[in-house]
């Protein structure tokens, strides 16, 4: 005779309710020349633009050649729409004043020593592509810059 297994409930294992994931966000404060300025909570990976449009576009003859519309947003930054950005503790801008790397125009990277339109705007497309710089030692990274400019360039140059 042949011994037959008894009836066993399967086993189940119960999962735990998944939580709702939260997509990460960047927050921004957009002020200045826009419809709506204020605090925008946006998807990570949103650029200046998508901040503006948040804010309800540039209000009418608000001059938007400073900002630089396709940069990625980083979390708790400023924008200025059509106004300028104030000096760091509110000292106003000066001849030798540290260039901002995370909010220089091309001109103003231009006036950096050994920097010329074409090193500047590598350093533009840099931000577009990676968004903002965190260290001033990231500019290793943008071709045209060998260890003899960066001496000269790391002195001159900031990120906030």
């Amino acid at each position: 005779m042949k011994e037959v297994p008894p009836d066993l409930a399967a086993a189940t294992v119960d999962q735990p309710s998944a939580s709702p994931s939260v997509a990460p966000e960047v927050v921004v404060d957009v002020v200045g020349k826009v419809a709506s300025p204020g605090i925008r909570s946006l998807p990570d990976g949103s650029r200046v633009v998508d901040a503006l449009r948040a804010s309800g576009g540039a209000l009418p003859g608000a001059d938007l050649s400073a900002l630089n519309l396709a940069r990625r947003l980083g979390d708790g930054e400023q924008i200025h729409v059509g106004v300028p950005a104030p000096a760091v503790d509110g000292q106003a801008e000066r001849p030798g004043a540290l260039v901002n790397l995370n909010s220089a125009s091309l001109a103003q990277l231009d006036t950096l020593p050994g920097v010329g339109s074409v090193t500047a705007q590598r350093i533009l497309d840099w931000r577009t592509r990676h968004g903002r710089f965190t260290k001033v030692d990231q500019l290793h990274e943008i071709e045209g810059i060998g260890p003899a400019r960066f001496t000269t360039l790391r002195d001159l140059v900031t990120v906030r």
